[in-house]
Parts: C-alpha cells; sequence; structure tokens
C-alpha cells in the first residue's frame, strides 16, 4: 500500500474529483473518456492511497464516505490552481497593462534620454507606471536585477557581468568638457594642440562611482595604462559637473552626446581628449529571470528605440 504514496498525479485527482462528484464509475468512464476498468483501476488505487474506501455502495448506488465528502473541497481547488498553469498566458498588451517597470540608469543619461522614453511610454502604456532609479555607489544593481527590484539597468561598464543578459545600445567618444574660457579650450580654438602632459596636470572633476565592484571606462582605461590625472573635485550626480566647470578650471572628462547638449546651452567647450580613450559602449542588463517576459521584452525594445 505505500508503495503508491508518491504516486498521486493529475489523472488521478481528476479521476477522484469525477467520482465524488457522479458517484458512478460508469459515469466517470464516460465523462473521463475512459474505459471503466482504467477508472476501477484508478479507484483501487486511490483507496490505497487514501487507506479509505472513497465511495460506498449504498441503496441508489454509491456514495462518498466521509474522507470522501473532506477530500472534495481541496481536490476541486487543487484541479483549479493546475488548469491555471496549464492555460497559455495571455499575450502582453501595454495599452491595457497596469504593471510598474523599474529602469536603472546612471544620472547622466536622464536629461538624454529620459523625456522621449517618457513620451513614448505614456503613449504605448497609458495605464501602467514607470519610475526611473539612480545607480548609487552603496547600491547592488546585480542584487536589484535578480530580486526583481529592477527590471532592467543602463550601463557602460567595460566588464559588465556575464551571468546577466545584455542588449548594446551604442557606443560614443570620450572628449574633454570645460568652460569656454578655460586655457585649454582657448587653446585649442586657436589650433593649438593640448597635450597628454597637459590632461594629467590639469584638476579634473569627476563622479563618483556608481558601482560597488565596477570602475567607470575612464578611469579602467587609465589604470590599465598606468596613468593617472590629478582629480580634484568628486561629485555623486553628472548633473552637478557642468555648473562647476563655467567658473573653475577643472576639466570633465565624460562622452560627446553629454559634452555637447551641455555646451549647447552652456558656455562650455568640448575638447578632444589627448588620450586615446577607447569608445565607451552603453548597454542595457536583465537578469535571465526576465529573459522570457514579453513584458521585459517590450521594455528592452521601448529603451532601445528611444537611446
Amino acid at each position: 500500500m505505500t508503495g503508491y504514496r508518491d504516486t498521486v498525479d493529475i489523472y488521478l485527482l481528476r479521476v477522484l474529483h469525477t467520482l465524488l462528484v457522479e458517484g458512478s464509475v460508469t459515469r466517470t468512464a464516460v465523462r473521463l473518456n475512459q474505459s471503466q476498468p482504467a477508472i476501477s483501476a484508478a479507484l483501487r488505487r486511490l483507496r490505497d492511497i487514501t487507506g479509505d474506501p472513497l465511495l460506498v455502495r449504498a441503496k441508489s448506488g454509491m456514495v462518498p464516505t466521509e474522507r470522501g465528502l473532506a477530500l472534495l473541497e481541496p481536490v476541486t481547488n487543487a484541479l483549479h490552481e493546475i488548469s491555471r498553469i496549464a492555460i497559455a498566458r495571455d499575450a502582453f498588451d501595454p495599452k491595457h497593462s497596469i504593471r510598474s517597470f523599474r529602469i536603472g540608469s546612471p544620472d547622466y543619461l536622464n536629461i538624454l534620454f529620459v523625456p522621449s522614453l517618457v513620451e513614448r511610454f505614456r503613449a504605448a502604456a497609458p495605464h501602467a507606471r514607470l519610475e526611473l532609479h539612480p545607480l548609487t555607489s552603496d547600491a547592488d544593481y546585480e542584487e536589484s536585477l535578480a530580486s526583481g527590484t529592477f527590471d532592467l539597468v543602463l550601463g557602460n561598464w567595460p566588464e559588465p557581468p556575464k551571468r546577466l543578459q545584455r542588449r548594446t545600445l551604442f557606443s560614443d567618444e570620450v572628449v574633454c568638457l570645460l568652460a569656454a574660457d578655460h586655457p585649454l579650450a582657448q587653446r585649442f580654438r586657436a589650433g593649438g594642440a593640448i597635450s597628454e602632459a597637459d590632461y594629467l596636470t590639469a584638476a579634473h572633476l569627476a563622479p563618483t562611482p556608481y558601482s560597488p565592484t565596477q570602475r567607470g571606462p575612464i578611469e579602467s582605461h587609465l589604470t590599465r595604462a598606468r596613468l593617472k590625472r590629478n582629480v580634484q573635485i568628486l561629485v555623486p550626480y553628472f548633473s552637478l559637473a557642468p555648473p562647476l566647470l563655467l567658473k573653475t578650471d577643472l576639466i570633465f572628462t565624460t562622452t560627446r552626446r553629454f559634452a555637447e547638449f551641455h555646451a549647447r546651452h552652456l558656455p562650455l567647450a568640448v575638447v578632444p581628449s589627448p588620450i586615446d580613450f577607447p569608445a565607451v559602449e552603453y548597454y542595457l542588463l536583465w537578469h535571465p529571470r526576465g529573459h522570457l517576459s514579453d513584458e521585459v521584452q517590450w521594455l528592452i525594445n521601448l529603451v532601445a528605440s528611444v537611446v
């Protein structure tokens, strides 16, 4: 008898439910499109598993025992839950979604793409919610992706974790951003060259790291090249850099898109870097747990179309 203890399956649950409802092996066989001997064999297995007759003969046919009646509700609930698992999920429709989507992003990209992202998000998913979270030095973005706190992370680290899924968005050139009246900017406009020594000895403004496990592309390259620049000011937000450059002798090493955007609005100059930095590659990261999610894939495509 104990040999059957671990052999309860969906078929036996369906047979038990139908037997308890119909009170007849014959009618159960008809409803389940099975032979009467097959249903009788299933009933014997169920009796062995439960240690109870489940159905007994009465004047008007077969009726459930007390144990059988007690099993009817949990068996009904179990079959309902199983059917929910088996039913194919509906195709994702952003127009009717009420889901919250969460993206971790460094703040230097916010002003460049967030307005367009919000515009397209609102048009495509008017009832959904979009949350943009900063990446800070005390936050673990990989854990946030694994736990579902973030759906996506936008990054540019030279070596992102291989455990995560990745989609490249674009690459950008590294340049120097400085005040328009900075001596090096004036020299560049006059046709003069800016040397590596000029760059390394000048006072620099730099961002504090926004990942505890990854160095940014600028510092990573300088470390590999065994070069050290003179960083005098560290700021937690990229958005602070442009106004801080206006009345100082600081240089901010950044990407061309960021630099040219701010140079169009402020008296700043964009100067080629004398250090041969590799292009900075931007990409989306997400956890394998969401790789087959229609919702996450929709968000990935939306962000990629904007960026």
